[in-house]
């Protein structure tokens, strides 16, 4: 297998040196990186062992999340809509 060399910003290679292992190439990191997608298919029933009721609790926790999350950003825009004016 032959060698290229290529030129990258110095972002994005502190990018690469953050993602490398001690032991890894660089190009193992890029194909790591840039690599086959997985199918979501392969996930298919990896939920299927947690109980129910913990299901429900995290539902209502995601809800509690995004409720808290939406009141926030209103209470921000607010505040930002009277600073405009």
């Amino acid at each position: 297998m032959g060698t290229k060399t290529i030129s990258i910003m110095d972002d994005a290679y502190n990018i690469l040196l953050s993602r490398k292992h001690e032991n890894e190439s660089f190009s193992e990191v890029i194909r790591k990186l840039v690599g086959k997608k997985t199918d979501i298919m392969e996930f298919a029933g990896a939920w299927k062992d947690v109980p129910d009721k913990e299901i429900e609790g995290m539902k209502k926790r995601i809800n509690s999340i995004r409720r808290k999350a939406t009141v926030d950003l209103l209470k921000k825009l607010e505040k930002d809509d009277m600073h405009r004016h």
